[in-house]
């Protein structure tokens, strides 16, 4: 979609792109009353900057609809799309597949919640020391590191729909 589409859509139209990116309705509001932006790059701005910083309770919520890293995300769902997309370079051995699984676990028992990372672009090795390394941190380092995570992966999967 061009920058000039996304400025010319209705509300109902401009939420239903931007909400898969997430499902931050404070995020959504702020990205959307930006509009008309001047540039793709005004935009992602905008998008790195809106309802900063995301509360525990909108993190809580997005994770809600995240797969965990190694699973394919189920559905028809624009999110679930992104999902299978970003994580389509997560070509993963037995092995690694195995230490994620149990990463995974370890993560949401310690935490209380799915491990969030950037997946476009990492590979798994990456992804996995990554896991490993954040699994010593405590609740109060952990949580500003996965909302900055789940910023990151909105204003990316922002701009896959909005095209430069």
């Amino acid at each position: 979609m061009q920058l000039e589409e996304f400025n010319a859509l209705d509300a109902r139209e401009a939420d239903a792109v931007v909400r898969p990116c997430v499902d931050v309705d404070r995020w959504v509001a702020e990205v959307l009353e930006g509009r008309p932006y001047d540039s793709v790059d005004g935009l992602l701005d905008a998008a790195g900057q809106a309802a900063s910083p995301f509360t525990g309770e909108e993190v809580e919520g997005a994770l809600a609809h995240h797969p965990r890293i190694g699973q394919r995300a189920e559905g028809g769902s624009a999110e679930a799309s992104l999902s299978r997309s970003e994580q389509a370079g997560v070509g993963i051995d037995a092995e690694v597949t195995e230490r994620l699984r149990a990463g995974n676990l370890a993560y949401e028992e310690r935490f209380g919640r799915v491990f969030l990372i950037r997946a476009a672009g990492r590979d798994a090795e990456e992804i996995l020391a990554e896991l490993t390394r954040r699994l010593e941190n405590t609740e109060e380092e952990e949580t500003p590191i996965v909302a900055e995570q789940l910023r990151q992966i909105a204003v990316l999967r922002l701009e896959g729909i909005v095209a430069r």
